[in-house]
């Protein structure tokens, strides 16, 4: 009966899957992900929150919004608090700019807010509707560049030769911030002594292998496999566990804590407040319509009967509509209970890549974050290598959409490149996104073809630009 139940509210059968099948995508992408909570507490205690506080915020963030997406849209993508807009928040807003962490919260909460004016207005829609075919397809690629290099450096297949011979390694798993003394910092590949690296390079052999035989779990039979081995080779530790550690820290010292007032307080301020928030809206925007073109449409989840009905419906008809509303409030809710930017999760690639098409895949990620709360301490079992691994192999999956790309076609292929290297290289889909437009909109113009773009491409267009100046200027 509850079979029954799920097939028809998820519409499994529609979508040739399985319980079984979505409950196995969504602990590939928990797994793929679990990181977050960990690193996000460390990076947003810097500001002075309470680390313990972030630590529920996360996990309870993540929860909600995870559902809401998999529950409401019906579409496999799991939401949290995401990376890049967390550094940003610390780094930039508080440490650089002065706010205090609850002015920076309610930031936060009004870049949510209009996001979700900009869903409900389809703004957001017209923006996807308004990226032309290549751009889309070179998203998907970047996309699949970027997550891989995520794993090459959690995996220390890298290491960055700096000015003098110093050799400085990047671990993006402990939320550390590197401060390099020179610009001249050359990529090296590692010499493959370290056991990170070592169990790295087994765990993609192995699940190399096991997608060459076809298997459908190969992810995350890659990701158990990996573990398994480091931790009984002993090339990965075993935490230490204290009874305390299982129980969820408070919430009480970041839920609610937005300083609205204060914001607002300084007129001298409020252009740079405005410009805050913009930087936030559009890379938090971009990050999502990025991940969401590059994962859910080579895959099939929005596919052209989707689009149609984007075109065509009323209302949230389509599940583009109701996953970029689900997405648009998540931003709030994280806000409101004390963590930064929530947004959809590049790594929901890895649940899709093992086979998740439906918001049951959301629900099993959840859930799991849930337990999250009183277990977290067992997540930690599972070593970055192990996921680094998953997340290499993602990006092999993901490159393919590149062929779709007329490379032959300069015109194609100029904002087609900016788009797909942008992204590893500057560490941001949203970057990688605002590269493209922009030299679309160029090549568009020398070329005297400037009426075929759609107005909104200008018009984003026009905010990166500014938005790259107001970087530039702080």
């Amino acid at each position: 009966m509850i079979r029954k139940k799920l097939d028809q509210f998820f519409q499994l059968s529609d979508h040739g899957t399985t319980i079984r099948t979505e409950g196995m995508a969504g602990l590939t992408t928990f797994i793929t992900m679990a990181y977050i909570i960990f690193v996000n507490p460390a990076i947003l205690s810097a500001t002075g929150m309470d680390r313990g506080a972030v630590f529920t915020a996360t996990i309870l963030s993540t929860v909600i919004a995870t559902l809401i997406m998999g529950l409401y849209a019906n579409v496999p993508f799991a939401q949290a608090p995401g990376m890049g807009l967390n550094s940003f928040f610390t780094f930039t807003v508080v440490l650089t700019m002065g706010f205090s962490w609850q002015q920076a919260l309610a930031i936060v909460f009004l870049c949510g807010v209009i996001n979700f004016l900009i869903v409900i207005t389809k703004v957001r829609k017209l923006l996807i509707q308004a990226i032309p075919e290549s751009l889309q397809h070179a998203i998907g690629g970047g996309i699949g560049l970027f997550i891989a290099y995520i794993g090459f450096k959690n995996a220390h297949f890298l290491d960055f030769i700096v000015q003098g011979n110093n050799v400085v390694r990047a671990d993006l798993q402990d939320g550390r911030v590197v401060e390099l003394v020179s610009r001249d910092v050359l990529p090296a590949l590692a010499r493959f002594n370290d056991p990170t690296t070592l169990l790295a390079l087994a765990g993609i052999l192995l699940t190399v292998v096991m997608l060459l035989l076809h298997w459908r779990a190969a992810l995350l039979l890659g990701i158990l496999f990996t573990t398994a081995i480091g931790l009984l080779s002993g090339m990965a530790p075993w935490p230490q566990f204290r009874v305390q550690d299982f129980l969820p820290p408070s919430l009480s010292p970041t839920l609610f804590q937005l300083d609205l007032a204060g914001l607002f307080d300084r007129p001298d301020q409020l252009f740079t407040v405005l410009t805050v928030i913009v930087a936030f809206s559009l890379s938090d925007t971009f990050d999502t319509i990025g991940t969401f073109i590059g994962t859910g449409r080579k895959a099939g989840i929005f596919d052209q009967s989707d689009e149609v009905q984007l075109k065509t419906g009323k209302g949230f008809s389509s599940k583009m509509d109701r996953a970029l509303f689900s997405d648009g409030i998540a931003t709030s809710l994280g806000a409101l209970l004390g963590t930064s930017n929530v947004t959809s999760y590049v790594e929901s690639a890895a649940g899709i890549s093992a086979g998740g098409r439906t918001g049951l895949t959301s629900v099993f990620t959840a859930l799991l974050f849930l337990l999250c709360l009183f277990i977290a301490p067992l997540a930690m079992l599972i070593p970055a290598s192990a996921t680094a691994a998953a997340l290499i192999v993602v990006g092999i999956l993901m490159i393919e959409s590149l062929r779709q790309v007329a490379w032959n076609d300069m015109d194609q292929a100029v904002a087609a490149f900016f788009t797909v290297v942008m992204m590893p290289f500057t560490f941001s889909i949203a970057n990688g996104v605002a590269a493209g437009f922009i030299f679309y909109v160029l090549t568009k113009a020398v070329r005297g073809q400037w009426r075929a773009v759609h107005p909104l491409m200008y018009i984003v267009t026009l905010l990166f630009l500014f938005n790259f100046v107001i970087n530039a200027v702080h």
